[in-house]
């Protein structure tokens, strides 16, 4: 028996009849016009992504925008402007469910984390170039895999933890060839890293155990994470600086809105990607990114990479594709070693 055959649903995912798996990154079957959504949303949770990535740099590395935890506060007030008329579209007048107490502390301990990873990773940005920080994002889906297992319980195909050797090890060979390092930024990035796995589960068991629609959890983490990123930035940020502020010039803000507007759909792509999937796909789906992000970081500012950064491109790449055909390949493996054992006559 292939191995392909014994893989159960990542935790979450379950078929409600006990069922085989399906591939962790595909929706039930049934017709074909079923996985357009899917489709979409993950192109679209793509594309944000790297522009997204690209813009943020543009508006420090550019404008000298010296406020990152702001620009993460004022990303999650425009998620409160748009997300609550959003949710009263969707609702058409229709009350939603009470929470519960502990769905409620859920929510607020991803608001938390949430705020966390935001401003380490925006902070790092200020020490290191994009695809510097690209590539340590690169390691995200081993943190998620390892907290995914010691947390929850969650079981994986034994080929998804190969797949994290090349993921990973990609990812170190892209940071040992770049050509700038900082210390200081390096430990932010792999604090927001960290964070990052921890947040993409919280927010999956909310989307898939406790059923929360992606808008409606957008709305219940924005308006504390603003009010708690805010206050760090007029503490940490602003404070007496608060006149430089009034100093940058009207494309700066055009960039920020466009940020902000971003960030919006990048969010909620991101959460319906994560209620499509699961809070491990998602990650190993971003790694995608790291092409465009490297072909923006290279237009827009001139940086550049080794030929050692490129082979860790080449075997986060090769470890992506082995994550995502791990069926395929344990069937085959079966199949060529059943022929082989077919082929051998008895004296």
């Amino acid at each position: 028996m292939c191995l392909s055959s014994c893989r159960r649903d990542e935790a979450g995912l379950n078929s409600p009849d006990g069922g085989w798996a399906r591939h962790p990154w595909k929706p039930d079957p049934g017709p074909p016009g079923h996985a357009l959504p899917l489709l979409l949303t993950v192109f679209v949770w793509l594309a944000t992504g790297t522009t997204m990535s690209s813009l943020n740099k543009w508006i420090f590395a550019t404008h000298n925008f010296r406020y990152p935890v702001l620009l993460s506060s004022l990303h999650m007030l425009t998620a409160v402007l748009v997300g609550y008329p959003l949710a009263r579209l969707r609702a058409r007048g229709e009350g939603g469910a009470a929470l519960g107490t502990s769905t409620k502390a859920r929510v607020c301990l991803l608001s938390l984390t949430f705020c966390a990873s935001v401003a380490f990773g925006n902070l790092g940005l200020n020490y290191v170039q994009l695809d510097f920080a690209q590539m340590v994002y690169t390691t995200t889906p081993l943190f998620t895999l390892t907290l995914s297992q010691v947390l929850l319980g969650q079981r994986h195909h034994l080929l998804q933890y190969v797949a994290m050797g090349p993921i990973c090890l990609g990812a170190s060979f892209s940071i040992i060839g770049e050509a700038h390092f900082d210390q200081a930024g390096c430990c932010f990035l792999f604090a927001a890293t960290f964070l990052r796995g921890l947040k993409s589960l919280q927010q999956s068991t909310l989307l898939q155990d406790k059923k929360l629609d992606a808008v409606i959890l957008l709305c219940l983490t924005s308006l504390p994470s603003f009010c708690i990123l805010f206050t760090a930035a007029l503490v940490l940020e602003v404070g007496a600086a608060w006149e430089g502020m009034l100093h940058y010039g009207s494309a700066l803000w055009a960039c920020v809105l466009l940020s902000c507007l971003g960030s919006v759909l990048y969010n909620l792509a991101s959460f319906c990607v994560i209620s499509l999937t699961s809070a491990l796909t998602i990650h190993v789906l971003g790694n995608f990114n790291v092409v465009g992000n490297l072909v923006l970081s290279h237009l827009l500012f001139g940086s550049h990479l080794s030929g050692l950064s490129y082979a860790g491109i080449g075997l986060t790449l090769s470890g992506m594709f082995l994550y995502h055909n791990c069926e395929l390949i344990a069937g085959y493996w079966g199949s060529r070693l059943a022929l082989g054992r077919g082929q051998v006559k008895p004296e």
